[in-house]
């Protein structure tokens, strides 16, 4: 079986046009009282798309192996159609290439009139898609609003609709970025009793400190991101080793991207599995990177949304890979997106919401360590700001 046609019986091609009657019955026998938007029939009008820059504020200074910065920019979202509304959102990190200006841009050329029925997911986001080979962050917020508008229509959150158990959802880690001993310990502390993981951002000469520091606080498991900070394979080899020693339980992206064939080296090696991050953003790079890595980091600003992640998740299972579900800094919105997956996925770092001190949303919550989707539909959302 190919490739394309391995993805059409997987299922998992997003909402078509059609719906199941069934899945229209579980909508009115579960929430009685939200008001269902009959599918049957087209609404009026077209779907109407409307944006603004939003600038999220950090709560620390977040510093990786190659940058730092206090904010991050960010393009809030709606797509409203018959009295419904959907909520989408971009945000974009310095490393992804885009910013406001360019995501404003390409918001600016999409013409969603000719679509009558945003039911027809996989038509709009082909013909999204379309528009650019690049622009993933201002095609994530569309998909996210789109969905979002589907499941709020239905009455449906989306993992019911992906057919998804929200008691499979599993802990999240939360991530402290490359600081001083002072500050790591007092982010540490800070994480105590409400994480069951810590993520722990490494690839520079202060690795050792880094993790020493945590351990002197807590035991609690960890995992790394070098984020392509590690240079030398056989020192990056040791490095895994003794982190292994130190209860880490997986390393994302220990070597720069471009070097598969030392990361595959590390990977037949290494004590604990090796994910790929910025090695990955879109389906066609499953593929690709297989054969290098033990698992994969979905992030829904690199792979278009959740159309695609979810295309994603089937190949790389189908390749005997585990999966993880991430984010960049962003608002509840997208990350109450990811959180719809969750139940699908071996790991999530799913806490970019949680970074920041202006989110305009409550959605996924975090009780214990433990995601908590919201029965809400769609994403779950509700506006606080």
């Amino acid at each position: 079986m190919n490739r394309r046609d391995f993805l059409k019986t997987a299922g998992l091609a997003g909402a078509a046009c059609a719906v199941p009657a069934t899945a229209i019955t579980a909508c009115n026998e579960v929430n009685k009282n939200v008001n269902i938007f009959n599918i049957n029939r087209l609404g009026k009008g077209s779907l109407k798309l409307s944006y603004e820059p939003y600038e999220l504020k950090l709560r620390h200074t977040f510093t990786v192996a190659s940058y730092s910065r206090t904010t991050t920019p960010d393009v809030q979202l709606r797509l409203e159609y018959d009295g419904f509304t959907g909520y989408g959102e971009a945000s974009m990190p310095p490393y992804l290439g885009q910013s406001v200006e360019s995501v404003c841009n390409f918001l600016s050329r999409v013409d969603l009139s000719a679509f009558r029925d945003p039911f027809c997911i996989e038509d709009i986001l082909e013909y999204v898609d379309s528009l650019s080979p690049g622009d993933t962050a201002a095609k994530a917020a569309i998909d996210i609003a789109l969905h979002d508008l589907v499941g709020n229509m239905m009455g449906q959150p989306l993992y019911r609709i992906f057919g998804l158990n929200p008691e499979k959802a599993p802990a999240t880690s939360f991530t402290i970025g490359i600081d001083s001993p002072e500050v790591v310990r007092e982010k540490t502390l800070e994480a105590l009793g409400k994480y069951r993981i810590l993520k722990v951002k490494v690839g520079l000469d202060s690795d050792r400190e880094m993790i020493e520091t945590i351990r002197s606080v807590t035991d609690l498991p960890l995992v790394v991101d070098a984020n392509q900070g590690w240079k030398d394979r056989e020192k990056a080899l040791d490095m895994l080793f003794w982190l292994h020693e130190q209860g880490v339980q997986m390393a994302e992206q220990p070597m720069p991207k471009e070097r598969l064939d030392d990361i595959a080296w590390l990977s037949e090696r290494s004590p604990i599995p090796i994910f790929a991050d910025e090695s990955i953003q879109r389906l066609s790079d499953v593929k690709r990177i297989s054969g290098a890595f033990n698992g994969i980091n979905i992030k829904l600003m690199k792979c278009t949304g959740l159309n695609e992640a979810r295309k994603m998740i089937a190949y790389a299972r189908a390749e005997g890979m585990k999966v993880m579900m991430g984010c960049m800094t962003e608002t509840s919105c997208a990350v109450s997106a990811a959180a719809q997956l969750s139940p699908a996925v071996d790991f999530a770092d799913l806490d970019g919401n949680l970074l920041i001190s202006n989110d305009p949303f409550e959605g996924v919550l975090v009780e214990n360590g433990m995601l908590r989707l919201s029965g809400r539909p769609g994403l779950g959302l509700r506006r606080i700001r």
